[in-house]
């Protein structure tokens, strides 16, 4: 049944519906080849205008962000020789440098892809270069994964940036290998935040003989706080770079929503939660996840929320006093509109965080504190 609206005042929080495909980097309506080859760029400003490619006797329009005054030219240049094609025997993919000596960040999905078949990875860099890479740790519930290069130097590593502070509107570029066609760049702007995706959950369309495929199966997963832009990403920019006006690091692209009709948009992994994982990856080769302990639905009723189903013995949510039959309608300052907000919200905290809980039980709001504890 499709859930009512919420009581009036309340902000609606758009989610995916049913007919609309989430796909880890590949869309599932007919698709176009976009961008560029090494080097292209496409121009945009605040104000409607012809897209026209960037040259060195006509400059591009601005592309700002508060005192900075880049080009989108010059903002494609800076961040082009940190995104890297990752190629493997039975897909590929893109990637951001994290160190000099060739730690690359991407997605987990990408690393799966690649390494079917017990084939090797090899990065492709902006200058032509290649090297073989192997797998530092991946991630599979936020779809992250950390590789490093083989035998490189003096590479230029991305600028990572505030995630946090991105607002709708803002100008972005998205740069990456779609559709196999490496360094290619798109502009657009931020279209929403706080996305929770469902990833891996869909059948994906077998593409044309001859375009780019990869055979992922990597398992469902629930991302939450996902960056939703415009900038248009195709197959291969998963694991690329969405960077905003300054040039850092904001997203990692990670995914397409789009119908059989048309168009779709894109996702992106909050640079904070990927800069979050990669760590942990790079120091202990896993990650160490927060846990609730609660089974959750879709609420049904007139109030939306995520309905508790069952709450876990000896857990978090146990210990605060939850009870199943309980509606959760809030975490931190996050209204929750359905169970999958719940999971993709919890994912982004840590092991020992405080979160406090909005409820409501016998028509009554209620509020507790939950201690969150590390997923065994």
């Amino acid at each position: 049944m499709p859930q009512p609206p919420p009581p009036s005042g309340a902000p609606v929080k758009a989610r995916l519906s049913v007919g609309q495909k989430v796909g880890a980097g590949l869309a599932l309506a007919a698709m176009a080849i976009v961008g560029g080859v090494v080097g292209a760029a496409v121009t945009t400003s605040f104000q409607p205008r012809p897209v026209a490619s960037s040259t060195v006797s006509a400059p591009g329009a601005v592309f700002k962000k508060a005192s900075d005054q880049l080009t989108v030219a010059e903002v494609a240049a800076k961040v082009q020789p940190s995104v890297v094609m990752i190629q493997g025997q039975t897909g590929e993919g893109s990637g951001v440098i994290l160190s000099e000596d060739g730690l690359i960040l991407t997605n987990n999905h990408v690393v799966v892809g690649a390494g079917q078949g017990g084939g090797q990875m090899t990065v492709k860099f902006s200058d032509g270069r290649t090297a073989k890479a192997t797998v530092v740790g991946t991630d599979p519930t936020t779809d992250l994964a950390v590789v490093r290069a083989q035998g490189v130097s003096g590479l230029t590593k991305a600028t990572l940036g505030d995630s946090d502070r991105l607002r709708v509107g803002d100008p972005v570029l998205a740069i990456g290998s779609p559709l196999g066609l490496d360094g290619s760049v798109t502009a657009g702007i931020v279209s929403a935040l706080d996305r929770t995706l469902n990833l891996g959950d869909e059948q994906r369309p077998q593409l044309p003989p001859g375009w780019w495929q990869q055979q992922d199966q990597s398992p469902p997963t629930t991302i939450g706080g996902a960056i939703q832009t415009d900038a248009s990403i195709n197959p291969g920019n998963s694991g690329g770079a969405l960077v905003d006006a300054a040039g850092e690091l904001v997203g990692i692209n990670t995914a397409i929503a789009s119908d059989a009709a048309g168009g779709g948009v894109g996702f992106a992994i909050p640079v904070n939660t990927a800069k979050q994982v990669s760590e942990q990856l790079i120091q202990h080769g896993k990650v160490t996840h927060a846990f609730l302990g609660v089974s959750v639905t879709d609420a049904m009723g007139d109030v939306p929320g995520a309905l508790i189903r069952e709450v876990t013995a000896g857990s978090p949510a146990e210990k605060a006093g939850l009870q199943q039959g309980d509606l959760i309608t809030g975490i931190g300052d996050k209204m929750v509109d359905g169970g999958d907000t719940v999971v993709g919200q919890v994912r982004g905290f840590k092991p020992g965080q405080e979160v406090k809980i909005t409820y409501m039980r016998d028509g009554k709001t209620h509020e507790v504190n939950v201690t969150l504890q590390e997923q065994n």
